[in-house]
C-alpha cells in the first residue's frame, strides 16, 4: 500500500515539472464530506472518496463559485486525495469572506491534518489561519496569498505571481498596438484581481484605467457596464479581463457598441479557448488550476507523513503560461477532459 502512494507521489511530481515548464500557453461536516458553494453564499455537502484507507483529513477552503475555473481546482484535489489515500473536504464561500473565515476555525476545531486555503482578503483571512498555525496544523495558500503566505507560517504557496502574469499581459497588448487598455475585474476586494491590472500597468505602453465591471454571476449586467465604459471612453481599444468569463462579456459589449477591441483574459474555459482559436480574443494567461488544487494535498501529505517539504521558502510557481491562437487547439482537448 505505501508503495503504490509514493509512485502516485513521483508521478504526481513529474505532472508538476511538464506542467510548469510548458508555456500551454496564465467556488462542515469534516470526516468524509466534501463542500461547494452554492448560490446566495449556502452550501450543500457531497461525498468525497476516500481511499487505500487513508485516515488524514484535509481542508480546501476558498473562495470559489461553482464556476468553470474552480471546477478544474477541485477536480485536481479530487484526484490528488484518491493518489495518496486521505479524504479532501472542499468548502467554497463564494467570495465571502466571513464565510471562508468560518470554515477556517471549524476545520481548526474539527482536528484537521492539514489546511489548504486561498488568499483573497488577506486582512480578514491570515489571523484565523495564523492560528491554524499555531495550533499545530500545516497550512499551504493556494490561488492567491503568495505576498502574506510567510506571516502565516505556511509551509509554501501554490500559484503564480499575479504582478508578473499581468506585466507578460500587459507585453502582449504592447505587440498588438493597443494604445489604452481597460482592465476590467470581476471581484472587488480581490487583492489578486487587482495585481493583475497593475501589472499590467507596469509594462502597457500606453494608458491603463482599471475598474470593477460586475460579478460573473450576473453576466448581462457585467456586459451592459462593460459597453457604458466603452461608450463613455471611445479612445479605449483594449481590454483586459482578470478572469475566463468576463472577457467573453467584453467581447459582446465591444458587439454592442460596434467596437474593434483588442481582448485578453485570465486562465480558461471552453467558451474563451474556442474564440482565441477563432482569433476574437488575442489570449489567456494559464496559471494551471489543475495544479493548485492538487499539490497542496500532495504537499500536506508529505509534510504530515514524511515531513517534507518543497520550495525552500520560496512559493511554487504554476504560471503564468499564454494560451494563444497557436496553441489554443492542443490545450482544447485537456479542457474538455477537464484537467485545464
Amino acid at each position: 500500500m505505501r508503495k503504490f502512494k509514493w509512485l502516485a507521489i513521483a508521478m504526481a511530481f513529474g505532472l508538476l515539472a511538464s506542467a510548469c515548464s510548458s508555456d500551454s500557453g496564465n467556488s462542515n461536516n469534516a470526516a468524509a464530506s466534501t463542500t461547494t458553494a452554492a448560490s446566495g453564499g449556502t452550501t450543500t455537502a457531497e461525498p468525497v472518496g476516500q481511499t487505500q484507507g487513508g485516515d488524514l483529513t484535509f481542508y480546501m477552503i476558498t473562495h470559489s463559485d461553482d464556476g468553470p475555473f474552480w471546477s478544474v481546482v477541485k477536480r485536481g484535489a479530487e484526484a490528488a486525495a484518491k493518489d495518496v489515500g486521505v479524504t479532501v473536504v472542499w468548502q467554497g464561500s463564494n467570495n465571502n469572506p466571513e464565510k471562508q473565515v468560518q470554515d477556517i476555525e471549524s476545520a481548526v476545531s474539527a482536528g484537521a491534518d492539514g489546511i489548504a486555503a486561498s488568499l483573497p482578503a488577506p486582512d480578514a483571512l491570515i489571523p484565523p489561519l495564523k492560528a491554524a498555525v499555531a495550533a499545530g496544523i500545516p497550512v499551504i495558500t493556494l490561488n492567491s496569498g503568495v505576498n502574506d503566505y510567510e506571516s502565516i507560517g505556511a509551509l509554501t504557496h501554490v500559484g503564480q505571481t499575479e504582478i508578473i502574469a499581468g506585466e507578460g499581459a500587459g507585453k502582449r497588448f504592447n505587440d498588438a498596438g493597443a494604445t489604452k487598455l481597460l482592465c476590467g475585474i470581476q471581484e472587488q476586494g480581490n487583492v489578486a484581481l487587482q495585481e493583475r491590472c497593475d501589472g499590467a500597468a507596469k509594462t502597457f505602453n500606453g494608458t491603463v484605467i482599471s475598474q470593477f465591471m460586475g460579478l460573473d454571476a450576473d453576466q448581462t449586467e457585467q456586459q451592459n457596464t462593460i459597453a457604458a465604459a466603452l461608450s463613455a471612453d471611445p479612445e479605449i481599444d483594449a481590454f483586459l479581463g482578470t478572469g475566463p468569463v468576463i472577457p467573453m462579456s467584453a467581447l459582446g459589449a465591444a458587439s454592442d457598441v460596434g467596437r474593434k477591441l483588442m481582448i485578453g483574459g485570465f486562465d480558461i474555459t471552453p467558451d474563451i479557448i474556442d474564440a482565441i482559436e477563432s482569433g476574437k480574443i488575442l489570449f489567456t494567461v494559464d496559471q494551471q488550476q489543475y495544479l493548485q488544487g492538487y499539490m497542496p494535498i500532495v504537499l500536506l501529505y508529505l509534510f504530515v507523513t514524511n515531513q517534507n517539504t518543497l520550495g525552500g521558502g520560496l512559493p511554487i510557481l504554476t504560471g503564468p503560461g499564454f494560451v494563444t491562437p497557436e496553441n489554443a487547439g492542443a490545450v482544447k482537448a485537456l479542457v474538455a477532459a477537464g484537467t485545464r
